[in-house]
């Protein structure tokens, strides 16, 4: 099987589905002639044309409110974010306008929108840039949330969410564009809302999503030299979330840790704990454990990051935590 980085399976998922369907656009900051901040539209203008890649002025309101709008005509536009820091700029249409014009319209019209771009840190981008919003739009009923963690879901899920009817919000990161990971020639999709156990185990369950992931499995490599088993599962979307999975998982390993980057109050591992507590309770033989970072806006200095981050040792104590407290 090939081998492509992220950025080339974002831009393979956007071109083949715009080559399928007419419908489809791409708009966003340097989305056409710059290829891409993070060159994730390579190519695309040359192909497809500025009518249907195209360049937006610093308007993250404005161009969200656009593409909205165009999904009511019979359009399927792909909105790319900078980072999803600025989609706080458009907030009030993917929220108020995305999300609900379905309901709010009696079901007459839906609302089939990508809304992509990178979330939470990226190196030294200091606090207004390095800001996590997975639990944000997730919260809001309509919106569905994908954080994909390597090349081969980024295609598959990506493909699925530009077919979906409903708005969905696609979330990378710039720290892992230039990931390369295996990917395969045919056609092929990943369904939304289906979560992936990317190591099996046996001792302890960790669960994660999104770049972060990689300290847990950089803290499973080290944990079975103590031949402490660990099964780790990728979420891949948020919302809907695959309980299933985590709750199945859960019931053989009889212990949890979740890892996310996100600030500690009211987050995405807040909801897995909930419902894992609430319906498996009884297989669990220990608390859950939730690692997240700091709960501060990110710092600027790369001393104090490293601080703030999760990382693989905040991994392998709260599973040894876990297993002998």
């Amino acid at each position: 099987m090939r081998t492509v980085q992220f950025r080339e399976a974002v831009c393979e998922a956007m071109s083949e589905e715009m080559r399928k369907d007419e419908s489809i656009f791409l708009m966003g900051e340097e989305v056409a002639e710059y290829n891409g901040a993070y060159k994730a539209s390579k190519g695309m203008l040359d192909e497809f044309g500025p009518k249907r890649v195209i360049d937006t002025p610093i308007s993250e309101l404005g161009f969200a409110g656009v593409a909205i709008g165009s999904t009511m005509t019979g359009n399927r536009p792909i909105v790319e974010y900078m980072t999803f820091n600025f989609s706080l700029v458009g907030i009030d249409q993917i929220i108020n306008n995305a999300a609900k014009i379905r309901q709010m319209s009696g079901g007459q019209f839906n609302c089939p929108i990508v809304f992509r771009g990178p979330t939470a840190s990226a190196g030294q981008l200091a606090a207004t840039h390095s800001q996590a919003f997975e639990n944000w739009f997730a919260n809001t009923p309509g919106l569905k949330v994908i954080v994909p963690s390597n090349p081969y879901d980024a295609k598959g899920l990506l493909k699925s969410a530009i077919r979906d009817d409903d708005p969905v919000i696609f979330m990378e990161s710039e720290q892992m564009y230039g990931d390369k990971g295996e990917v395969p020639e045919g056609e092929y999709t990943i369904p939304i809302g289906v979560a992936d156990i990317k190591r099996e185990g046996s001792d302890v369950t960790i669960v994660s999503f999104g770049k972060i992931i990689k300290e847990a499995f950089k803290a499973a490599d080290e944990l079975v030299k103590e031949n402490i088993s660990c099964e780790i599962i990728d979420l891949r979307t948020v919302r809907p979330m695959d309980h299933e999975t985590i709750l199945n998982s859960v019931k053989k390993t009889n212990r949890l840790v979740i890892l996310e980057e996100a600030w500690p109050f009211g987050n995405v591992a807040t909801e897995i704990t909930y419902q894992v507590q609430s319906q498996v309770f009884d297989y669990l033989d220990a608390p859950i454990e939730k690692i997240n970072t700091a709960d501060t806006p990110a710092p600027y200095s790369p001393v104090l990051l490293k601080e703030w981050l999760p990382n693989s040792e905040d991994v392998i104590k709260a599973v040894k935590k876990v297993l002998y407290k």
